[in-house]
Parts: structure tokens; sequence; C-alpha cells
């Protein structure tokens, strides 16, 4: 599992997004933004925030650094925002802890990054269908002179049909990435370029590698896949699927008229 450590003061909420993370300080005395497992978006999205983060990491995209943050219902007593009180309540147990990244700044699409890596982070939202990295949202972090991703839970949108029996691997397979809005998408004839080595990357032993990472008390039963592990072995078969498949779903490299 991600490292696990204790929440000890809620900081301040972040009210950029609709899901109101916060930043925390925690007994290893690291500063994380913390996603909550109360906020409206429910346990998925941490678990795509760990698989997606983690299989970046691993193909040399930086990230930041992940943890499991434990919440105690004693927090959310010394907190006067009553949102927020109500979100910490609701939020007892397990979060995900994000590294916070001081003196960070958002990307702006005028900057020029490291065409490789452009085309890997295009790569990787293609294959994990990351529908959240427009020149609205672009979710890109200028870090001490280095480019990070950040903000993966809106990948895997497979996995929101799950409870009601819906989804197959060959599907989603298949599926073709809508990149006309990516603030890469300029970028794809780098992720093309790669395709084949990053492929070759994400094979059976790193996305079993990965998935271990995530708690089991993230991984809702769900119809056929009662389990963790089978929840963990269904979010394996889907990717697989997509990744060893023709990979149709690369964004297609701009022709210039």
């Amino acid at each position: 599992m991600i490292p696990e450590v204790a929440v000890t003061r809620y900081v301040t909420p972040l009210r950029e997004g609709g899901s109101l993370p916060g930043i925390v300080e925690a007994d290893d005395l690291g500063t994380y933004v913390c996603k909550f497992r109360g906020a409206g978006q429910g346990l998925r999205v941490l678990v795509a925030e760990v698989v997606v983060g983690e299989l970046a990491r691993r193909l040399d995209i930086p990230t930041p650094e992940l943890v499991a943050l434990q919440l105690d219902p004693e927090i959310a007593r010394f907190e006067a925002d009553e949102e927020v009180q109500d979100l910490l309540k609701a939020s007892v147990g397990l979060n995900l802890g994000v590294d916070f990244l001081p003196g960070s700044f958002g990307y702006d699409a005028s900057a020029e990054p490291d065409r490789e890596l452009a085309g890997r982070i295009l790569w990787l939202d293609a294959c994990t269908a990351n529908v959240d990295r427009s020149w609205r949202n672009p979710n890109l972090l200028l870090w001490r002179h280095q480019l990070y991703a950040i903000d993966h839970g809106a990948a895997l949108y497979f996995h929101h049909l799950w409870p009601n029996g819906g989804g197959s691997p060959g599907r989603f397979a298949t599926q073709p990435y809508e990149a006309s809005e990516h603030i890469l998408r300029h970028y794809a004839a780098e992720a093309a370029a790669q395709d084949a080595v990053l492929a070759g990357a994400v094979g059976p032993d790193l996305l079993h590698e990965v998935l271990a990472l995530v708690p089991d008390e993230w991984l809702e039963p769900v119809p056929g896949a009662e389990s963790a592990g089978a929840v963990r072995a269904r979010y394996i078969e889907f990717l697989a699927a997509r990744v060893q498949g023709e990979r149709g779903w690369l964004p297609q490299v701009e022709v210039a008229e």
C-alpha cells in the first residue's frame, strides 16, 4: 500500500474545485493536499488518483508523492467552518494525500514543455481516459523548473459503470479518446513516437504492482467482484485490454494545412 501517515492538523480548504480538498499537516512532518473520501465523487476518485498517478511515476512523468492519510474524528472538532466540519466527519478513516509543492504555479500554455514529456503525459491521459487536462483546467504544475502532472481522479471513467453492471474491457479497449481540448494535444506526434515503449512498459507485472498500492478499503465491491482482490483484477483486466489492443485511442497527429 502507499505509505500511511496520520493527519495532525487541518490547515485550510482549497476552494478552486468542487470536491473541496484541503491542506493538512501529518505526523511525518509533511504537508499534503488531502483528497477526502467523504467528498461527492466517492472512493473511486481516490483509486484513480493512485492508479494513474503511480503509472505516471513509472513512465517518468513527474507527479507528487502520494500517501494514505488517516483522519481522526477529533480533527473535525476544531474546525469552525460548518461545510468543512461536515466533510471531515464524513471522511474519518483513510484519505488520499498528495505532496504539497510549495511555490509551484500553474502551467501556462504559452510555455514550451519538454516535448517527450508532454507526449508521455498525453499518451497516459489517452490510455486512462483522463478527461480533465484541458486548457480550462490543465492540472499541470511547474515546480523547480519541472513540469508535474497532478489530479488524475477524472480518469478511469469505466469504474463508475461497475455498480450497475456496466462497462466491459473490450469496449474500453477500443474507446476513442477525445483530445481536441487537451492542453497538450499538439504533442500527439511525440505520444505516437513513444507508444511502443510506453505500452511495453505497462505490462501485467506493472499493473499488479500499481494496483497493490491501493488500500483495500477504497476498493468497493461491485457485481461480479465482491472482494478487494477481485476489484483489483478487474482494473488490471480493463487497463491491460486497452494497452495490449490496437491502440486506436491514440490522439491523432495534427497535420498543418
